[in-house]
């Protein structure tokens, strides 16, 4: 089983859309997803809720558990297991980034966001694991907006995925309604991304964990 943190530690980021597009990406490509949600506010449990069908498995709970989660979902079979942490939280986002094969670090293009990830960075050299910026929400036809981006983020040692995000409306409604933007807009734009994105993980991920 491989294992993707997506950590930061500010809010509003998108981590829980970042994680919630990313696991049904893989079970559309035939893996077995185990999404371990970190946050107090439950957000990936709560849209698993709302959600007819088993996949992708999602289970919340405190970080103090999250080893035997990750061991449970690997002797349950589990292909790919993605951890949705909290803001705000140190000791969740560290335990996250050291149970990881691969760091996500999803981050807003503007300044303060920019300028917030420092932190984050930290812990993932504490963690001493291979760490990617996901530039989110980004605004359309913007080239100078990411190579701004891609600068900040150079700062702290950090390499930024090759896939954005834009800022799309289908990511928001499709997850009131228990769906990824796979589900509720097939061919639309933040479909597209979100395969593009996973397919790009999948690349940096160990063949073997």
């Amino acid at each position: 089983m491989r294992t993707v943190a997506i950590i930061s530690q500010k809010g509003g980021t998108g981590k829980t859309t970042l994680t919630l597009h990313l696991a049904v990406a893989a079970d559309r490509e035939g893996q077995s997803v185990a999404v371990i949600d970190l946050d107090p506010q439950a957000s990936s449990a709560g849209w698993k809720d709302s959600r007819p069908g088993e996949a992708p498995y999602v289970i919340a709970l405190p970080h103090s558990r999250l080893q035997q989660a990750l061991q449970a979902a690997q002797d349950g079979g589990a292909d790919l297991a993605l951890i949705d942490t909290a803001p705000h939280s140190e000791g969740a986002a560290l335990a996250a980034a050291k149970a990881a094969d691969v760091v996500l670090i999803p981050c807003r293009p503007g300044i303060l966001d920019l300028r917030a990830i420092g932190t984050t960075a930290e812990l993932v050299k504490l963690a001493g694991k291979p760490a990617y910026v996901v530039l989110n929400t980004m605004p359309a036809r913007a080239s100078q907006v990411l190579a701004d981006a891609r600068a900040a983020v150079a700062v702290h040692g950090l390499d930024v995925a090759p896939v954005s995000i834009q800022q799309r409306a289908a990511f928001a409604h499709a997850l009131t309604l228990g769906q990824t933007a796979q589900e509720y807009e097939p061919e639309g734009k933040a479909a597209d991304e979100a395969a593009q994105l996973y397919r790009w993980l999948r690349s940096v991920l160990p063949a073997s964990a």
